[in-house]
């Protein structure tokens, strides 16, 4: 969350997903005649999970291409917090199709149907293939932001729900064991619904404007509070606008007599080199007011009376 935090360039990320979804678009198509021809429902369940993952990958895309717009005087933060938005929105589409698999998977254990194996095994590896290859280009840029990381968890979960169609293949062709689909599919949605939660909490503390994880607010407030002449500081808030982008504001109490003898000027350059030295925040921005404004609008959150 800090703000050195490297970044690559965005049309290298939108080259890496178009690329990615051709891939899994293609996987898609060929899992989908599978699914038909097979009666799968790992195959079927890991065809929706593509297809999940082809609309979230294009979501990506258009935010990794909405990212590079400029801000604006409406849109002062440009289209940054797109990438949270799309995140959150994948995450959910994830969520959802693990809870189909698992339904329809606990189903399927009591009554299974009857799958083929061989054929089953032949999509199974086209799908492993494919989601490989994907992750491979992806891994660099995982790392970057929400966007690219639920991105690459789409591809990386697709391919180990490829590799439980492929375990499942091996079991009904060589023992006849034809719950086995069913297992792989429940196998499948135990991976996607965790990794799912986690990004969906993720992305709506950004939402919801909550606090950087990894910033603590009490420790900043002592920091703040260290700083030559400053007496107090109160309605301290921070959130994340996105991934390395975090954001501070904050009232400062100082002496009356420091806006009369050039102090101010001091105090906020020294409260900003503290947020961003200690705290990695390089967007702070400080309101400065006399210990007197406090008993005149009667706060009590901290100020000093």
């Amino acid at each position: 969350m800090g703000a050195g935090h490297s970044h690559a360039p965005a049309s290298g990320h939108r080259g890496a997903l178009a690329v990615v979804v051709a891939l899994t678009g293609s996987v898609v198509v060929a899992q989908a005649v599978g699914a038909v021809l097979t009666g799968s429902l790992a195959l079927l369940t890991d065809t929706v999970h593509a297809l999940t993952d082809v609309a979230g990958l294009i979501v990506a895309l258009v935010a990794a291409t909405l990212m590079t717009r400029p801000a604006s005087g409406r849109r002062t933060w440009g289209f940054r917090r797109i990438e949270v938005i799309a995140a959150f929105g994948q995450a959910a589409l994830l969520l959802a199709v693990g809870g189909y698999a698992a339904v329809e998977g606990i189903r399927r254990l009591i009554n299974p149907p009857e799958v083929p194996g061989p054929e089953l095994l032949f999509f199974g590896v086209i799908g492993l293939a494919a989601n490989v290859a994907g992750m491979l280009i992806l891994s660099s840029r995982r790392d970057h932001n929400m966007n690219m990381r639920a991105a690459f968890l789409e591809v990386a979960n697709d391919a180990l729900g490829s590799l439980g169609v492929i375990v499942s293949a091996i079991v009904i062709a060589t023992t006849g064991y034809q719950r086995a689909d069913a297992i792989a599919a429940l196998f499948i949605a135990a991976l996607i619904v965790p990794r799912a939660l986690l990004l969906l909490r993720d992305t709506a503390r950004v939402l919801m404007e909550f606090a950087p994880p990894d910033l603590d607010l009490e420790e900043l407030r002592v920091h703040l509070g260290g700083v030559e002449h400053v007496e107090s500081v109160h309605d301290l808030h921070a959130s994340t606008v996105a991934t390395g982008l975090p954001v501070l504001t904050a009232h400062v109490v100082v002496g009356e007599e420091c806006f009369h003898d050039g102090h101010s000027v001091e105090i906020l350059e020294s409260l900003r080199e503290c947020v961003a030295a200690h705290f990695s925040v390089a967007h702070a921005t400080f309101q400065l007011e006399p210990s007197g404004a406090c008993r005149v609008e009667g706060r009590d959150d901290g100020c000093a009376a």
